[in-house]
């Protein structure tokens, strides 16, 4: 493969800024991985007991490597041309390694945890030696080739934990989470290599801005995708249906409050930032937190469905309340990288929020998600009050 073959494969200047449609079919994928890491999360909720904190840590690295598949993907899709045919067979080998590990999500400390790492070793893998080899005489290939050794490294305790006890498995996979993360923040420094930081990519901004919300898109989404589950499996009681309608309630506020001029004009602040990849690499963990939230938030929602007038433990109080705290800090930070600054709403709303659980706790399940619900309305008024009148503001990125 020649230099000019190479260079095919990464985006120009000319032709579409906008998602393909194989990069959607990409994301229904990961809305049956995001149910399936609900739904364990609503296990461990329900089942509560001694293990709840190491069974809530094992869900949250099953998250954090669905997460790290989506995001150097979604990257990768910024960066090289999706409409070329070496890059779709990448998604296509992506789409399918992710699958298997949402099927092994259940299980995935039990009988499934090689196939869940084999589906993550598999993608990251064979994205970067796939690239390596098809970049081999173009100088973009040694941005993959150091993705491809740190790949390699923390495919060792992925396997091996595939292979080994449940709390072996997640000691292995914690350290291999922290090889793949540590990689990302320093950008995958290797002896004579060096680094190549996500911040010193050429990646198509508002592609990448677009990707966030759309991601954003399908967790609320699976939000209600939940909740109807949980509706549709119970009897139709008064209280579950006013559950139910507090649920799809809270999953409009969440939307309101994220695309209010933050999240709507994103596309626009990453397009004028002055370092764009900058700007793209610090949103990467603002939604990872907003996502981790309204996952929460699902998981605190359909357990007040299920038992509106049920008991308030610690357990469920902090998946009720929790999931929402979560997305507003993510929320107020995702408020500074677009405009340098943090409205007063989403300091008075987390506050609201975290100072509220002696009281909340007091209340049936419902009574909780009600107050929670209150509290981001209020938070969705005020936005709506002090946008009123006023032209849209533009984007003014510290990044």
């Amino acid at each position: 493969m020649t230099d000019e073959r190479g260079a095919e494969l990464l985006r120009g200047g000319g032709g579409s800024h906008r998602a393909t449609f194989l990069e959607l079919f990409l994301d229904v994928v990961f809305v049956f991985a995001f149910t399936r890491v609900s739904q364990r999360l609503i296990t461990d909720v329900a089942a509560g007991g001694g293990r709840l904190p190491l069974e809530l840590a094992q869900t949250l690295f099953l998250l954090l490597a669905l997460w790290m598949v989506w995001s150097l993907t979604a990257w990768a899709t910024s960066h090289y041309d999706p409409e070329q045919p070496p890059i779709q067979a990448v998604m296509i080998g992506s789409m399918f390694g992710s699958l298997v590990m949402a099927v092994s999500v259940p299980d995935a400390y039990g009988a499934n945890g090689l196939s869940f790492a084999a589906g993550y070793v598999s993608i990251q893998l064979g994205r970067s030696l796939y690239l390596t080899v098809a970049l081999r005489r173009h100088v973009q290939r040694h941005r993959s080739d150091r993705i491809l050794v740190w790949s390699a490294v923390s495919a060792v305790p992925w396997l091996v934990g595939g292979l080994v006890g449940e709390d072996l498995r997640l000691l292995c996979w914690g350290v291999a989470l922290v090889i793949d993360y540590l990689g990302v923040v320093t950008g995958w420094p290797v002896p004579r290599l060096g680094r190549a930081s996500a911040t010193t990519w050429t990646v198509t901004g508002e592609h990448l801005a677009e990707r966030y919300q759309q991601f954003t898109i399908i967790a609320l989404g699976e939000m209600i995708f939940v909740a109807g589950v949980g509706f549709s499996g119970s009897e139709f009681t008064l209280l579950r249906w006013i559950a139910l309608v507090d649920a799809f309630a809270t999953t409009v506020l969440l939307w309101r409050i994220y695309f209010h001029r933050a999240g709507s004009v994103l596309v626009e602040a990453v397009a004028e930032a002055r370092q764009p990849a900058r700007l793209g690499q610090s949103a990467t963990w603002t939604h990872l937190t907003m996502i981790a939230g309204i996952v929460t938030t699902a998981v605190g929602y359909e357990v007040a469905i299920a038992e509106p007038a049920g008991h308030a433990d610690v357990v469920r109080v902090t998946a009720i309340v929790g999931g929402p705290a979560l997305f507003v800090v993510g929320r107020a930070r995702f408020e500074y990288e677009v405009f340098g600054r943090v409205s007063r709403s989403r300091l008075i709303g987390l506050l609201l929020l975290v100072l509220g659980v002696p009281l909340l706790g007091r209340l049936p399940l419902l009574g909780i998600a009600a107050g929670v619900t209150a509290v981001l309305t209020g938070m969705a008024v005020a936005d709506a009050l002090r946008a009123r009148g006023r032209p849209p503001e533009r984007p003014a990125s510290p990044m």
